[in-house]
């Protein structure tokens, strides 16, 4: 029998992207970032090694919800004390805190373990059109889904 290949992390093969989220929809967003974070998108992928690439999302605050979720989903967050639960809509948090509409989605498709937190790392999400990663050469994603 053969042996099986096991990648080793090299930082050297991790790649920049960056996407716009401007109309497009919030949960085909998180999947394909949680898919480069991950580095699904590599024929080297190992599941248990960190093979991800970094991301960098522009104009978090246009990004869409389909159907009535604007208005019903709520955003849940809870302090850890008894009754400490809070529920805020989602046109809300898209207005205040888009970054974390987007960061919370992508989170939820990664693996909740340790390297899921190294992963979130290198999730860089703004508000709006611009970004301070020029420096490392950020590729714009041309890929497939979305």
């Amino acid at each position: 029998m053969g042996e099986t290949y096991m990648a080793k992390p090299s930082p050297d093969q991790r790649k920049w992207w960056v996407i716009d989220a401007e109309g497009k929809p919030l949960g085909r967003l998180a999947t394909l970032v949680s898919t480069i974070l991950r580095g699904k998108h590599k024929p080297t992928y190992t599941p248990s090694v960190d093979m991800g690439d970094s991301v960098i999302i522009l104009n978090a605050s246009k990004v869409k919800l389909t159907g009535k979720k604007m208005e019903q989903k709520m955003f849940f967050t809870h302090s850890g004390y008894p009754g400490g639960a809070r529920l805020t809509p989602y046109k809300f948090m898209i207005k205040k805190h888009p970054e974390r509409v987007i960061e919370t989605a992508v989170k939820g498709m990664l693996p909740h373990t340790r390297l899921s937190r190294k992963l979130m790392k290198r999730l860089f999400v703004y508000r709006g059109g611009t970004h301070p990663h020029e420096s490392q050469k950020p590729s714009v994603w041309q890929g497939g889904e979305l």
